[in-house]
């Protein structure tokens, strides 16, 4: 069995750069989709080919999905990897492209679905034995409704979109007579972001470790899962630093999360990558909290320590060929940590969209970069500012947190501003070096900062 000819990456930034690399290690030629604004993006000059889908709106670019088919049609394409973001939990996406006879590198459509639906996911695994979060067994439509779950699960709790992620459609209740007031505003947050307006209810700890495994599942059947990520340094709960393994676990949880992990995985027939997320509480008690159906912005961290190559091994499943290795052949290696360069004010956490003028990017032992920048390039403001990855592996968690220390301060950028000096403060904190934080950590630090 040969490999896909020719691929069309569905999507911009760091993510196409990083699927177009992927491809041409496996001699396959890629196609790239482009708006107007990102016209000479890095993704565009490195693909083997490139068509325009539109103007620099995502509505009409890279959310388009009649755009995006015709421009698979237009090359013979005959596969579709959509990234991160954009359409990839999208599952009228992925059946379009079925139906259209493009191979979708990714779950399926049904997966997608279930994935979305946070409480129905909920429902399902909890039904298997998997521990989640207390919460509504379903969507939430009323106050009233709203009122008698609290009463039962108790303050504080969270709304949470059920068709969302990046922390959009998520409001904490710590007050009764709050509910009406948060129930709404994040009902109308989730409607403007994903369309569906439907909300469910989780008791919020506000002391957690947010850890999600790795999984990847094959057509034959065949489930594993590639270790835990430790995602609890957050800002309005996006992520901004992310590192394998978790500095909180033991080996005894770390297991038994990676097998609750596969369980579910197994439950959901799932195929293909995808991310399983839990809570650990300050008692190292893990809930479930959602799946995500598609490879993750932190996935660098897990392909450091294992040496596996997370979208090589989702290009061959969508193929058909079987995983690569089976559980008891992975092995982890070291300590990866990962940070998230943003375009923004340091500070303000504002966007600084602009023209890079000067770049300069780390190097030396353990130090990988994921980026589309180059000098002389446009940074957009219609789309995300992460413009960056920069990952960390050392044989220690204190080397490679000496590392990227090293790697931050080493890399240079001129022309807008960056996170990097909110990094650089993270890691010499005591409490961040000693692995000792929560999900609450940055609050807590800029609440310090401000006193």
């Amino acid at each position: 069995m040969e490999l896909f000819r020719k691929i069309l990456i569905a999507n911009r930034g760091e993510i196409a750069v990083r699927v177009i690399r992927a491809c041409r290690e496996l001699g396959i030629k890629t196609v790239a989709v482009y708006s107007e604004a990102d016209r000479d993006s890095l993704h565009v000059k490195l693909a083997d080919e490139a068509v325009c889908i539109g103007p620099p709106s995502p509505a009409h670019s890279y959310l388009n999905i009649t755009a995006i088919l015709s421009a698979a049609d237009i090359t013979d394409a005959e596969a579709i990897h959509p990234g991160y973001g954009f359409l990839s939990e999208n599952a009228q996406f992925a059946e379009a492209c079925v139906n259209s006879g493009i191979t979708f590198i990714g779950p399926t459509p049904e997966n997608i679905r279930i994935g979305g639906d946070k409480a129905k996911a909920r429902q399902i695994l909890k039904r298997k034995g998997i521990p989640v979060v207390p919460g509504s067994d379903g969507p939430v439509t009323s106050e009233e409704a709203c009122i008698k779950i609290i009463k039962k699960i108790g303050l504080p709790v969270i709304f949470k979109a059920s068709a969302g992620g990046g922390g959009r459609g998520m409001r904490i209740v710590n007050d009764e007579k709050d509910i009406e007031q948060t129930f709404f505003m994040a009902q109308r947050e989730a409607l403007a972001a994903f369309g569906n307006g439907e909300l469910y209810i989780e008791k919020y700890f506000p002391k957690v470790r947010h850890i999600e495994i790795q999984i990847l599942a094959d057509r034959q059947g065949n489930i594993i899962h590639l270790g835990e990520r430790d995602c609890s340094i957050q800002r309005r709960h996006q992520k901004l630093i992310e590192e394998a393994p978790s500095p909180a676990l033991t080996e005894k949880l770390r297991k038994k999360i990676g097998e609750y992990a596969v369980k579910a995985a197994k439950a959901l027939k799932y195929r293909n990558a995808g991310t399983f997320e839990f809570i650990v509480d300050d008692e190292l008690n893990p809930y479930f909290i959602e799946i995500n159906t598609r490879v993750q912005v932190e996935h660098p961290v897990t392909e450091e320590i294992t040496d596996i190559d997370i979208i090589k091994e989702q290009i061959k499943i969508a193929k058909g060929y079987p995983l690569s290795f089976k559980q008891s052949q992975i092995r982890f290696k070291g300590h990866a940590i990962e940070c998230r360069i943003n375009a923004e004010d340091p500070e303000k956490f504002t966007p600084s969209p602009g023209i890079l003028e000067f770049i300069h990017f780390p190097g030396g032992p353990g130090i990988r970069v994921d980026s589309f920048l180059y000098q002389g390039c446009k940074i957009s403001p219609y789309y995300d500012s992460l413009v960056a990855k920069i990952i960390a592996k050392g044989s220690t968690r204190l080397e490679a947190i000496d590392r990227m220390r090293r790697a931050l301060e080493e890399m240079s950028v001129r022309g807008i501003k960056t996170n990097i000096p909110f990094f650089l403060k993270v890691l010499q904190h005591p409490d961040f070096i000693k692995g000792k934080f929560f999900t609450d950590f940055v609050l807590q630090m800029q609440n310090n900062d401000k006193s």
